[in-house]
């Protein structure tokens, strides 16, 4: 899957080759509570985001073991790394460790420090104020 990487800082990085598993084919084999409509992404150093299952339902977001062909390297959020190509980058969370369906929307690590919660970046939309 080719896709551009979009960060608050204003550079991008265009036609990013990510493989992994669709978050929507792992969400079918863990089968959340039928009252679950958010996912927090825990991983290390106690970094977290959370995003609406709708958004993480769509086919082009990915967990990603492999990056431009090779195993993802830890400098790149290896050995797992959620990719989430129509946010800000800090929605794609490095190093993950744990998905948890949730029924209420928890702020992430960045959104609790001030950045936006949508992460749209055709909106520009950085900061929570």
């Amino acid at each position: 899957m080719l896709r551009a990487n979009e960060t608050v800082t204003g550079w991008s990085r265009f036609e990013n080759k990510w493989e992994g598993i669709r978050f929507s084919d792992l969400a079918k084999l863990v089968r959340p509570k039928s009252n679950a409509r958010f996912a927090t992404i825990e991983a290390d150093g106690g970094y977290t985001t959370s995003l609406a299952l709708m958004e993480l339902m769509v086919p082009d977001v990915i967990l990603a073991y492999n990056f431009e062909g090779k195993p993802l390297e830890a400098l790149h959020g290896g050995p797992l790394r959620l990719v989430v190509p129509k946010k800000y980058a800090y929605k794609s969370a490095k190093w993950v460790r744990k998905v948890v369906f949730t029924e209420e929307k928890e702020l992430g690590f960045w959104e609790q420090r001030g950045y936006s919660d949508s992460a749209d970046p055709w909106k520009e939309e950085r900061y929570s104020y």
